[in-house]
């Protein structure tokens, strides 16, 4: 099993939003950056578990934990001439970007926000604390996780 981190704008989508979707799962839509897709895509499978991350909020922080519970999903907004994400050049029958579904698991006693992670030891490396770093889904080490989530009162 992997572990992850998946960063979402709480205006766009938020951890309470998954509390109340249907069966606790969604679709991680919208993501058009092709590293972020490249590992959804190639790198994600079943079963690995992902921190939920608010990144625009203030302060930014982990929410939770949720499970991937599908990959290999051809994004449905890259289709949708409505949809902020409708791409002209995407096809059906090869798609451009791809997705996975998650699952709530539980959400963490206490949110970790973003400068508890900065100064937690073992986290100098972590990818979403480098300098410049700024992509969605990012993968998080056993070690890293496991802080995280003690941080987090698990």
């Amino acid at each position: 099993m992997k572990h992850w981190l998946l960063k979402t704008d709480p205006d766009t989508f938020a951890w309470k939003d998954l509390e109340n979707a249907p069966g606790k799962k969604t679709i991680w839509d919208g993501v058009r950056n092709y590293q972020a897709r490249n590992l959804m895509r190639d790198d994600m499978s079943a079963g690995d578990l992902a921190l939920f991350y608010h990144s625009q909020s203030d302060p930014p922080l982990v929410m939770g934990i949720v499970r991937i519970t599908k990959t290999g999903i051809a994004d449905p907004t890259q289709f949708d001439r409505k949809s902020k994400y409708y791409d002209a050049d995407a096809n059906p029958a090869e798609p451009r970007w791809m997705t996975i579904e998650i699952r709530l698991e539980r959400a963490l006693p206490k949110p970790v926000p973003l400068p508890d992670l900065r100064g937690a030891r073992g986290l100098e490396n972590m990818v979403l604390l480098r300098r410049g770093s700024r992509l969605s889904v990012q993968p998080v080490t056993d070690k890293e996780w496991t802080i995280v989530v003690r941080m987090g009162g698990l």
